[in-house]
């Protein structure tokens, strides 16, 4: 009775559509199944409930009936702007490594410094990576990467490699520790303890995954996006024409009607500029049917989805090309660069300085990580010079800085013919360094 009333719930499996996936090669990435799920032992193939209604575009399809996804997301233009502009700017930042010293910190030399800044791994360099982590965590909602050891049992960190989203599948097993099934395109399935994985969620995480931002919080803006350039593209496809009809008052017999038919066909067989004269007899009239770009409004649409996308990725519009209105980030390009630091790129630079300190260094806290934003945050040069200035005490203030740091901070070695800085009254004249001869020394 037990086996017959058997109420355990179970997935609904597809393999006629696994089997057609399974023989095109990145079939399983395109239609979003994870290919952890697919391929069993007995070699068949399933899918669940889930994957088919993402494979059918049921779940990411918009209102507009135009599917979203993070392919078809790429066409639009403002989201290839924000996702290229928050990961190119990710990129290019450097990662420095911190030591801790009492109260202070000071920069250190470790070797975690190469694979963080110059070379992730054998294949690929850290700018390329970290474009790939955080691109992936704005279109899937998740971004992994796998820590390279040496050995399985040592604590060191020789490298990262970035992980396809739809490759890997977070799970808890019976204790409630969180694993990490990976199966990569080539080889066996792999399970990854979650001390050499490191993931990047985003807003919704629920402990294991996250809603991607594109098919969940901008889906319909990106849908209404992708069909005001489809129905923009075919206006022009037709010619920049409308659809339209031809009435009369009067009766047309078969003759007329045959008649009219040849000319509608000889009109719209060549296309383009090329198309012949319509002649209208009898008392036709033409009667528009669509309706034109302006009635629609298509275009102030497509301007209300660049804005409405940019506010779901934090990013001011203005930095996506969007310059018809007035900005207010700052009138400066110093003031808005740290405004982008401070509103859009924080929220990200955050999370994954902490989620990698965690991981590089589980035990010791002597070591950490910090983007350096100091590149994007400083002002031109003559405004910089003039805080260097300041801090140097060169108008009248009690100096909080000297010449090294000042040179630390513009990338440059130290100096030892300069003079080392002291409280200066404003007007001072400063002191120079006395040269040291050796005549007489013996």
């Amino acid at each position: 009775m037990a086996n017959l009333l058997n109420l355990q719930a179970r997935d609904h499996r597809a393999g006629t559509l696994d089997a057609w996936l399974a023989g095109r090669e990145g079939g399983m990435q395109r239609a979003g199944v994870s290919p952890s799920n697919v391929l069993r032992e007995n070699g068949s193939a399933n899918l669940t409930l889930e994957e088919l209604t993402s494979l059918l575009g049921v779940r990411s399809t918009s209102a507009s009936g135009v599917a979203v996804t993070p392919e078809s997301s790429m066409r639009v233009a403002t989201v290839y702007a924000c996702v290229s502009l928050i990961a190119g700017a990710i990129s290019s930042l450097p990662f420095g490594v911190y030591e801790r010293v009492g109260n202070s910190r000071s920069e250190a030399e470790h070797d975690y410094w190469w694979m963080l800044n110059e070379s992730a791994n054998d294949e690929m360099t850290a700018a390329t990576a970290w474009e790939y982590m955080v691109a992936a965590r704005l279109f899937y909602g998740d971004a992994y990467a796998r820590l390279i050891r040496p050995s399985p049992r040592s604590n060191r960190v020789i490298g990262w490699e970035p992980l396809h989203p739809l490759e890997v599948t977070p799970f808890r097993d019976a204790d409630g520790r969180r694993f990490y099934r990976y199966q990569p395109e080539r080889g066996p399935q792999v399970v990854l303890d979650s001390a050499d994985v490191a993931h990047h969620p985003s807003l919704g995480f629920d402990g294991l995954t996250s809603p991607s931002p594109i098919t969940y919080a901008a889906r319909e803006a990106i849908g209404v996006a992708l069909a005001g350039e489809n129905y923009s593209a075919k206006f022009f496809v037709d010619g920049g024409s409308f659809d339209y009809a031809l009435k009369t008052t009067h009766t047309v017999n078969r003759e007329q009607l045959t008649a009219l038919k040849a000319s509608l066909m000889a009109r719209t067989q060549y296309g383009g500029s090329n198309r012949s004269p319509l002649i209208l007899t009898g008392g036709l009239e033409p009667a528009q049917l669509s309706v034109n770009p302006k009635d629609a409004e298509v275009l102030q649409t497509r301007l209300f989805s660049v804005e409405e996308i940019c506010r779901i990725f934090g990013v001011p519009p203005h930095m996506a090309g969007h310059t018809g209105k007035s900005t207010s980030w700052g009138t400066g390009l110093a003031e808005q660069g740290s405004n982008f630091v401070r509103y859009c790129l924080r929220r990200h630079l955050a999370p994954i300085a902490q989620e990698w300190n965690r991981k590089l260094w589980p035990v010791r806290q002597r070591y950490f990580v910090e983007h350096m934003t100091e590149a994007l945050e400083s002002g031109d040069q003559k405004a910089r010079f003039e805080g260097y200035r300041i801090a140097l005490g060169r108008a009248g203030e009690m100096p909080w800085m000297d010449v090294d740091e000042i040179r630390r901070r513009e990338r440059m070695a130290p100096n030892p013919k300069l003079a080392a800085t002291a409280p200066n009254p404003a007007g001072a004249p400063l002191e120079q360094p006395t040269e040291t001869t050796t005549e007489g020394a013996a």
